[in-house]
């Protein structure tokens, strides 16, 4: 982020891009009022890179006198030259870009989409540029909530648009429910109680299926394919029971093709996730050990989903432009780890992703938001209103 001195200078070089000061009298007068102002020194210096292009003349005003005694006018030249070929440019800068904007002063507002490398709000359409240079695009959410829904049908919607073929991942359906969401996804049946539970809704996820059935019409009316990224959720829990050694031993983990998978221990993953596990969750450490083992099978069966489809699209020639959204809680993107990191180790680190991390936003929430772009959570973050239960609440 820029200093509060620099947005300064941007602001008023940018007005004065391509102007000069009527006069020698009104730049006097200019010198006056700033110098009436000491505990602002950076209009002062916003003032020389203005007058750098008034020519030089015998005329002199109090502020040339008052330099003229310090530096000599000779280095009043050099200095003022340099200020503004230093800041002009920056000026000008500005004056094409309109969302070149400092979020020092945190007024942020919801469905503004902030990039945490340099603090900018970002256009829409300056985002999906972006997007669309890269293989996969993560969006994390806050779960049930319908603004951050609507804000991945805005994406989705512009990639289609713009003649992207986009495959969709959702944490929220379980591998053991594929067959039934690619029959859904193929004909125009309706929601059926039948559906939910060969797709294995209640088992897998929960809660209200209409919360996310936008993402599934999306992909439906526009015949896009929907991937399932998460392992059945029985083997997930068989790992917080017994741990992960005991569970993979089991006749249930065969049928998957995961036995022989990597599931690697990161130390910064597990330093993250287990310091989660302390803050948010009950238990002893043995506990959070299976628990941690638990997260670790989720999010690598999840990035094995992602990298099968990856491959997939590089062994198929021709067609439209694809790559794949990837839908989860902000939790499985955090920080790139959980899924980007073992997808970026799945694939030799031949694939170009990037993450935005959805989050409901109110004024009291602005210092959150600042902690989360210190340590950027993600690539971009994107402000939504609050959703119907607020937002995630943060452990002790």
């Amino acid at each position: 982020m820029r200093p509060r001195f620099l947005s300064a200078l941007t602001t008023r070089i940018t007005s004065g891009c391509s102007k000069r000061l009527p006069s020698m009298a009104a730049a006097s007068e200019e010198g006056k009022r700033i110098l009436s102002h000491p505990a602002h020194p950076e209009l002062l210096v916003a003032a020389l890179a203005r007058w750098y292009v008034e020519p030089l003349s015998d005329v002199r005003t109090p502020l040339a006198d008052f330099f003229s005694i310090l530096l000599g006018w000779r280095s009043i030249v050099i200095l003022v030259l340099l200020v503004g070929l230093l800041a002009f440019p920056i000026g000008c800068a500005a004056e094409h870009d309109g969302s070149l904007r400092s979020t020092d002063d945190g007024g942020w507002q919801p469905w503004q989409i902030l990039e945490t490398q340099t603090g900018r709000v970002l256009p829409f359409s300056e985002l999906i540029t972006t997007l669309e240079q890269h293989d996969i695009v993560y969006l994390g959410e806050e779960h049930h909530n319908p603004y951050h829904i609507q804000a991945a049908l805005k994406v989705l919607d512009q990639l289609v648009a713009d003649g992207i073929e986009p495959t969709i991942g959702m944490e929220m359906f379980g591998w053991d429910g594929q067959p039934a969401l690619d029959g859904y996804v193929a004909t125009t049946q309706p929601v059926t109680n039948e559906f939910l539970e060969r797709v294995r809704w209640k088992q897998n996820w929960g809660g209200a299926f209409e919360d996310y059935a936008p993402l599934v019409t999306f992909a439906r009316d526009r015949h896009l394919s929907v991937r399932a990224m998460n392992p059945p959720k029985p083997l997930v829990r068989r790992v917080v029971k017994v741990g992960l050694d005991q569970a993979r031993q089991e006749a249930e983990w065969a049928p998957w093709g995961i036995l022989q998978e990597e599931i690697v221990d990161d130390p910064a993953y597990r330093d993250r996730i287990v310091d989660q596990l302390r803050r948010c969750h009950g238990g002893g450490e043995e506990l959070f050990r299976t628990m941690y083992e638990a997260s670790m099978v989720r999010d690598e069966g999840m990035a094995r989903t992602l990298v099968i489809r990856q491959e997939e699209f590089r062994r198929e020639d021709g067609g439209s432009r694809r790559m794949i959204v990837s839908y989860t809680g902000g939790g499985h993107i955090q920080y790139n780890l959980p899924v980007p990191k073992r997808v970026a180790r799945r694939l030799g680190g031949d694939v170009k992703q990037t993450t935005i991390y959805m989050t409901s936003f109110e004024p009291s929430k602005t210092a959150d938001v600042r902690a989360l772009m210190e340590e950027p959570i993600a690539d971009y973050i994107w402000l939504t209103p609050m959703g119907k239960s607020g937002s995630a609440k943060p452990c002790r």
